[in-house]
């Protein structure tokens, strides 16, 4: 696996310069050399990403008591390597108070009331984008103003969008922002996170904070008086993926990005009340109660991104979040409330111990959480909880939604779902989701841009409700029915197909809709899983990784 190599040979020279008193200056040019020679990426990229992360991540060597080994088996799993400090594999206590029995919901009856929520994610506004620049530049984000113009005989990067390794373009989120409040109707918006765009190389904290701006202005502008609950993503920090925990202080503390949700969602926009601040400045997440009976969770993801080198300092429950989590779907449960959780990185993405607990805590409050809706991966696809005893009974399902941004060859899509409305017996739970693409090829052609109806969910997959039983119906169907499948496969994309999925692709590919916890070898074990290797499943989301 690439990225476990790498993780090993470059905690592991770090470590060795480190020893040998480098100075920084010194580390610097031998890992640029390293960059360059090795061709991880081209010259000028590897002479601004390395500057741009080279403080904190020595910081954090420089505190490391891990072997490189153990490091990267704690963010890649144990086909890694393997970890033997108990603290990076650790179980958090649920209380002593039994699981209720779990009765499957009820049908609404026909006619009974029906919320709309909007999902928007990953946007990755680039504000640098220029129409008709280089859109294959060969550098990681193209399609900006130093790309320079292509050759006479090349097509240059789309006015709204493009394939070819490019953010959102203005245009494209001001188009997308007006379709949708002209067009549709919805009771609130889920913001589920990554605003800023993909030069993670040539990022400052003020770049973030001003593009945080940007987005709740523009969202402000065409939703007026609509409620906007976000969730933090991977790329909102500078450096990317960087999340200290709460006993980080001083120049390295996040400080500086929490205080900035406090001050966009909390005061200037006023999507969030009061007693969100508190959690909000702690750790990026926040609970609010939409209705009565009816709670909404945002979670911070980034405390089990497996990109948060932070976490090798100490990965036990950072910033107490779960704790709190169990604290809120205990209350929820004695006051019977449901819940909907909302976060960007999904489940099975996750560091394996953060990602264990988080599925243990979701089967014993099954019952409470009715919904979890997530971004990150710019494809479309959903993940299976199952009990933890047999991992064959169904618990619940964790929506990942498209990503607004084609990057990297995708169309830009949204997502609307249709949740059990306001009344007395409410289940509050998806009855459908609707998803909507705009193909980039005939907007760019055509300076007409269409946002198309691509699927519902319920008629595409002709399931009769949409409970965690019936999406196990789903993969089992997906699994014998080969048209059923490659329909799935042009959804997964936004229907812009670049390579077909057959054999261990197809294979890998549904694996990862049961595998809603990281590096569970119990899990894909069926008999449909003729070839399929851990190696092929780490490498299908390799291959596939886009944010």
């Amino acid at each position: 696996m690439l990225e476990c190599s790498l993780c090993k040979f470059g905690i592991g020279l770090l470590q060795r310069l480190l020893l040998m008193n480098a100075t920084e200056e010194q580390i610097v040019s031998i890992t640029t050399d390293i960059c360059v020679f090795a061709k991880y990426e081209t010259k000028r990229i590897c002479q601004l990403v390395i500057p741009e992360f080279k403080d904190e991540v020595l910081y954090v060597v420089d505190k490391l008591v891990l072997s490189p080994e153990e490091a990267c088996g704690i963010l890649f799993g144990s086909s890694c390597g393997h970890s033997y400090d108990p603290r990076f594999f650790w179980n958090l206590t649920l209380p002593d108070i039994p699981k209720p029995p779990v009765n499957p919901p009820k049908p609404p009856k026909a006619g009974s009331p029906v919320s709309r929520v909007l999902q928007l994610s990953d946007l990755h506004y680039d504000r640098e984008y220029r129409v008709g620049s280089k859109a294959d530049c060969g550098e990681p984000l193209c399609c900006r103003d130093n790309d320079g113009m292509p050759g006479p005989s090349t097509p240059g990067a789309g006015k709204y969008g493009d394939y070819r390794n490019c953010d959102s373009p203005k245009i494209l989120l001001e188009n997308l922002f007006e379709h949708i409040s002209s067009k549709e109707k919805f009771d609130y918006i889920m913001l589920t996170g990554d605003l800023p765009a993909h030069d993670v190389w040539n990022q400052t904290r003020s770049d973030q904070l001003l593009i945080l701006d940007d987005i709740t202005d523009m969202v402000l502008k065409y939703f007026p008086g609509v409620k906007v609950y976000p969730a933090v993503g991977n790329h909102e920090s500078a450096p990317v993926n960087s999340f200290p925990p709460e006993f980080i202080t001083g120049k390295y503390s996040i400080s500086w990005l929490y205080n900035e949700f406090v001050n966009q969602w909390v005061h200037k926009a006023g999507w969030l009340p009061a007693d969100t601040i508190s959690t909000l400045k702690a750790g990026g997440y926040y609970t609010v109660q939409l209705e009565p009976h009816f709670r909404l969770v945002s979670l911070n993801m980034q405390m089990c991104n497996n990109q948060n080198y932070w976490l090798l300092l100490n990965a036990t429950d950072p910033t107490g979040e779960l704790e709190w989590l169990i604290d809120i779907l205990q209350a929820a449960e004695i006051n019977e409330e449901k819940v909907h959780i909302i976060g960007h990185n999904h489940p099975g993405s996750c560091t394996k111990a953060w990602g264990w607990n988080y599925y243990r805590i979701v089967n014993r409050y099954e019952s409470t959480i009715v919904g979890q809706f997530f971004g990150h991966s710019h494809d479309d696809f959903f993940e299976m909880f199952y009990d933890e005893k047999t991992l064959s009974r169904p618990t619940n399902v964790a929506y990942v939604s498209g990503s607004v941004t084609p990057f990297q060859s995708l169309n830009p899509s949204y997502r609307i779902y249709e949740v059990d409305g306001s009344y007395k017996t409410t289940t509050r739970a998806v009855l459908d989701h609707h998803n909507y693409v705009l193909n980039l090829t005939d907007a760019n052609l055509t300076n007409k841009p269409k946002w198309l109806h691509e699927y519902s969910a319920k008629k595409a997959y002709n399931m009769k409700s949409l409970q965690p039983a019936d999406w196990q119906q789903v993969i089992k169907n997906l699994k014998t029915n080969n048209t059923m499948f490659q329909d799935f496969h042009s959804y997964n994309q936004k229907l812009h197909v670049t390579t077909p999925c057959t054999g261990t692709c197809k294979e890998a590919m549904i694996c990862k809709l049961e595998t809603a916890r990281t590096d569970d070898p119990n899990l894909c074990k069926d008999k449909f899983y003729t070839t399929l290797t851990q190696h092929d499943q780490w490498d299908y989301r390799r291959k596939n990784k886009k944010c």
